[in-house]
Order: structure tokens, then sequence, then C-alpha cells
């Protein structure tokens, strides 16, 4: 495994070295920890495309382009309400 060198603001540097901290890892895990995580726009749409064809199968459930975009953006609306608390 190489290393690499990332160049980011002193201060994102601090904060997430400090969440690291409070973890118990140290910056270099605790990016690696996050980097397995996360995933891709694409990973994201293939498990998107799995789950609603989950549902078809379970229940049917197959909503329109237009009941879709009605969903996520109650949803949108939804959360932005709980973090402006």
């Amino acid at each position: 495994m190489a290393d690499a060198n990332v160049r980011i603001p002193v201060e994102a540097r601090d904060r997430l070295a400090a969440v690291a901290a409070a973890e118990g890892l140290s910056l270099r895990a605790y990016l690696a920890r996050l980097a397995a995580t996360l995933l891709t726009p694409a990973e994201r749409a293939a498990r998107a495309e799995q789950a609603q064809a989950a549902l078809r199968a379970w229940n049917g459930y197959d909503p329109t382009e237009d009941e879709t975009t009605r969903l996520d953006a109650e949803l949108d609306r939804r959360l932005g309400r709980t973090t402006e608390r």
C-alpha cells in the first residue's frame, strides 16, 4: 500500500484529527475507515435500483418519476426542518 499526501485546510485537518482521536483512532486509520464506508455516486445508484427492484418484487411498489420527485422533495423538506433545530 502506497501512502498519499492530501492537502486540505488546516482547520479541516485539525477537526478530522479531533474526531479521530475521540474515537481512539489515528487520523490515518480514521480516514481509511471513512473511505471504506463511503459509496460512489454509481454505487449509490446501483443500490437504489436494487432497493426499487426488491420493493417491486415484494409488494408491487413502483412509483412514477413524478411521484419519486414529489416524495424526494417532501423528504428534503422534512430533513431541512430537522437540521434547523
